[in-house]
């Protein structure tokens, strides 16, 4: 089993009427692209928001270091990932007059 990131695009008709479009990128655990685009596709947020595939990576290794995947039974196929946001976010702007 090897680690892909699948990078999605989808059409959000919340944001400027859907004209643009927006990206996720998705980990998925597989033994190939084809099976990885398969399983990226079975998520229930890219069936929701219609995504499509843009892309897919294989991560074999970073900086030097092997990624290496090791099944854990107890997480019961969750996947965990750990975030820390950071928003930089444009001061609001003053009230108009």
């Amino acid at each position: 089993m090897q680690l892909y990131l699948v990078h999605c695009g989808f059409y959000d008709n919340s944001i400027c009427d859907g004209i643009y479009e927006s990206h996720v990128n998705l980990f998925v655990v597989a033994r190939s692209f084809e099976e990885a685009k398969a399983k990226a596709k079975s998520d229930p947020v890219f069936k929701d928001k219609r995504m499509h595939v843009d892309g897919l990576q294989e991560i074999r290794t970073v900086h030097g270091y092997d990624i290496n995947l090791e099944e854990n039974k107890s997480l019961q196929g969750d996947t965990v990932i750990l975030s820390n946001k950071h928003r930089d976010l444009a001061p609001k702007a003053p009230p108009s007059v």
